[in-house]
Order: structure tokens, then sequence, then C-alpha cells
């Protein structure tokens, strides 16, 4: 990389972690990069307020493994985070970043997924583990992980760590930590809970703000549509999904993620859309951990055309490209409506934002408006199938086929991509989607049209000697 003023050159990285960012095709770091990243290379401890998106995860990233022994399979580094999904997300981060550090082992530990795998996980040794904190204070209470080795400790997303409830496992576990470390906070509020937990667990913390890029995306176009508030409550939800119909058909776009406040609310919308066969399902934190896995793969290669959740479940969610956000309900801080709507227009394409306000809710508004400094545009919708969506909203563009092979079977993207536009019958790479290889199963995304001959085709094809089973994901 080049020597330039503003360059992950300048920040004191290794040339294995200069390497990592290389590899991934990062040139400039970003705002929150550049403050944080010499500051944590220097062991100090840091605050740090930026939203999502900012590119914070591969700032304490970066210096964390800088500061790995990786002679040493003892766990030297921890990343505390509210939900299952950002853990993931994260470790693929650290996994993407670390990819010149030879031997780097990296674990989730997480919900829905059996604890005595995990046990076994951290007896034969990692790294770096990245957690929820309910997990990880119920293998500290079993004695089944060893955390007095830790060099580096990270809360991401500290504001909804606290918001959800953890701040007794975070006190648990910051209590099971060496008193010699360092510990960062990364949040995107600063309220008082979180000062008193920094006085508590960190020395001398440096404190880094960045500015909220999202309140200056201009990409994002918002509309606000509202409804009268009924007395009979049954009847207003109705209505008020009857409106979010309405606007599906107005603003059709795609790729949907809805937001709800409350997971009761989330399942009366699938319930209602369900039933004129709409494609879509929800997110909740009642899933399993292998359900909640197989939604999100199946919203991300467009094979879920509509994903209904609350914010806590769509925490740490990682899509790039979503057509239309829709608050359902309006949430109660001006926070969480940017964290939303930022969901949408990435990437330099214009984005579509649209809001339901019930008659007593003026004052959300404004207090959003204030905060984002822009004002909605207040619409009517139109009344064209009213009660009920046309027939483009039953199918999804792709269909996901599922592989009885993975990684176990040294199976490749490009093995199944090469499987697929084999001659005869081939099908075109341009109707061939994502492909998502886990360890011992495989998805890949496939126009829906082609769906059943992409099955045939695999079923009937030997791929590195094998042959697989082969099903539709319904």
């Amino acid at each position: 990389m080049e020597n330039k003023s503003n360059s992950f050159n300048n920040l004191s990285l290794s040339s294995r972690a200069l390497k990592g960012v290389a590899d991934l095709g990062f040139e400039e770091p970003t705002a929150i990069q550049t403050k944080c990243i010499p500051i944590l290379i220097k062991g100090i401890d840091l605050i740090g307020q930026s939203q999502t998106g900012s590119g914070k995860t591969a700032a304490f990233v970066l210096p964390m493994l800088d500061k790995i022994d990786f002679s040493n399979k003892i766990i030297q580094g921890l990343i505390l985070c509210p939900t299952r999904e950002l853990c993931l997300q994260v470790v693929s981060e650290i996994k993407k970043l670390g990819r010149s550090f030879n031997g780097l082992q990296v674990a989730s530990i997480i919900g829905g997924v059996p604890g005595r795998d995990q046990a076994q996980i951290l007896e034969n040794g990692v790294h770096i583990i990245v957690a929820t904190p309910g997990r990880l204070s119920d293998h500290i209470n079993r004695s089944q992980v060893n955390l007095q080795s830790i060099k580096y400790v990270v809360l991401d997303e500290a504001d909804k760590l606290l918001e959800m409830g953890f701040e007794n496992e975070v006190k648990h576990i910051m209590k099971s930590l060496p008193k010699k470390r360092q510990t960062v906070f990364f949040s995107a509020t600063i309220h008082e809970t979180i000062q008193n937990l920094s006085h508590k667990y960190q020395s001398n913390p440096v404190f880094i703000e960045v500015e909220n890029s999202l309140t200056n995306k201009v990409m994002i176009k918002e509309y606000l549509y509202q409804i009268d508030r009924a007395n009979d409550s049954t009847n207003f939800l109705q209505n008020k999904i009857n409106t979010l119909i309405r606007i599906l058909h107005q603003h059709s776009k795609g790729s949907t993620l809805i937001f709800c406040n409350q997971k009761s609310t989330v399942s009366e919308i699938e319930e209602s859309l369900s039933k004129n066969d709409v494609n879509c399902a929800i997110l909740s934190g009642d899933l399993e951990q292998r359900e909640r896995d197989r939604v999100i793969t199946l919203y991300k290669n467009g094979s879920i055309r509509i994903l209904i959740a609350t914010d806590i479940a769509a925490r740490g969610l990682d899509i790039e490209q979503i057509g239309l956000v829709i608050n359902f309900d309006l949430p109660n801080q001006a926070e969480t409506y940017i964290h939303r709507i930022g969901r949408t227009g990435r990437a330099g394409k214009e984005g579509l934002a649209v809001s339901i306000m019930n008659s007593n809710e003026e004052i959300k508004i404004v207090m959003i408006e204030k905060f984002t400094g822009r004002t909605m545009i207040r619409d009517k919708l139109g009344f064209k199938n009213q009660h009920g969506l046309s027939s483009s909203f039953q199918f999804a563009k792709m269909q996901t086929l599922h592989i009885s092979g993975g990684k176990k079977d040294r199976l490749r993207p490009t093995d199944l991509l090469g499987a697929l536009t084999a001659q005869p019958d081939a099908i075109s790479a341009s109707d061939i989607g994502k492909i998502d290889i886990q360890d011992r199963f495989s998805f890949v995304a496939i126009t829906s049209e082609l769906v059943n001959r992409a099955s045939d085709k695999l079923r009937n094809s030997r791929i590195k000697g094998s042959k697989f089973k082969i099903k539709i994901v319904k």
C-alpha cells in the first residue's frame, strides 16, 4: 500500500495485520479506525462512541491480533456482544482480518448450540473468544473456561449489553479476568451506567467519538404514513397491518426488513402475511440457533423476500442490499431509528425507509427529525389491493438448495459452481446466487424458475467423487 497520509501504514500495525487489510481490499481507514488503532496498539484503555457501519470491528480486532501470542493456545482476547448474530459476525471478521496470522484459533461462545461442544473447544484451546454474556457466565460457573490469561477485552455495543439486561453477567465476567489487562468499550451511546462500568473496570480510558455518518446519509428516502389510533386494539392492529400491505404495494423494492417493537407483533404480521401466501419469515429470539442461521442465510441470498424482526433479534445482521426498511412501530429512541434505516441505501445505492405513525406519536417524529436533521416525506397511500397482496409477493427471486456436504467433505464454492454450470443441461452462472459452505452442509441459491432443474442436476452429479443428498429448502 502507498504511504499516504490517510493510510493503514501510518497506524503502527504489524506487517501481518497490514497484509490482512490489503487482502480484503481496504485502502483507507475509517475515522474510528484512524483515531482508535494507534491508541489501542499502545495498550491504553478506550471508550469509543460510534454507530454501526463505522468500521469499529476492525478498529478493535486489528490491535487485538497484534497482541496475541499464537504459539500459546490459551485465551488471550475476549469480545462480549449482546446477540448471537453479532458474535458470529465478529468471528467472521476476525477470521478474514487474521488470515496472515498462522495458527489463529477463534471461537464463538453463544446460546442455541450445545454447551458440551463449546466446553470441548475451550478445553482444546483457542486464542480469542467472542461471547454472549449469558453463555460465557454459565461456562464460568461450571469451571469450563479459564480467563486468567486474557490481555485484551472488548465490550462491543456496550449500550445494548446493558439494555438487554446483561449487567450482572458482565460484572460476573469482569471479576473473572486478570487485573492487568486492556479494557475497551464501544457503544453508540454513552450513558451513566456505561460511565459507571468504565470507572470500575477501566484505567484512565481515552474517549474517542466520531461523527454519526448515518445522520448525514442522503441516499435514503424517508416516508411517513399516519393512521388513526382506534379504541379497539385488535381492530387497530389489523388496520395497521392493512396499511403495511398497502405500503408493500406502493413501495415494492424487493428485499424488505420490517421492524416491530414486540415479539408478539412480529408473529401477528407473519401470520397475516402468510395467509396471503406472502414469501416472508420472522427473526425471533425464541428461534434455535440453527433455525436463525437458516432464516438469515435464505434472506441474504434472496430466497426470503420479507423479514420481520425486533431490534434485538436483528442486532448484528450483516446484509448488504436491503431495498426497503419499514418501521411498523416507531422506535422509542432516535438512535434506534438511525440504526434501523441504516440497513438500506448502502454501497452508494439509494435506499428507502417507511414509517407508520399513530395519531398520538407526533412527539416521536419531532424527536427523530431533530436528531437526523431531516424531514420525512408525509405521503398518502393508494387504495389498490387494500386487503390483499398480488401474486408477485408470493415468490422470491431465488430459492435455496441444501447439499448434504460441506467443508468437512472438502467442498468449495467452485465445486458446486462447476457442477451446476457443466454440460449437459448447464445452469448459467447468472442464475446461481450466493453459495454458503458450512462444516457438514452447504446452501446454494438458484433462480426460482430453475431450482428443480438445478436440484436434479446436482443430485445426478458426482462432486469431489461423491454424490450428495439434495433438497429444496422451504
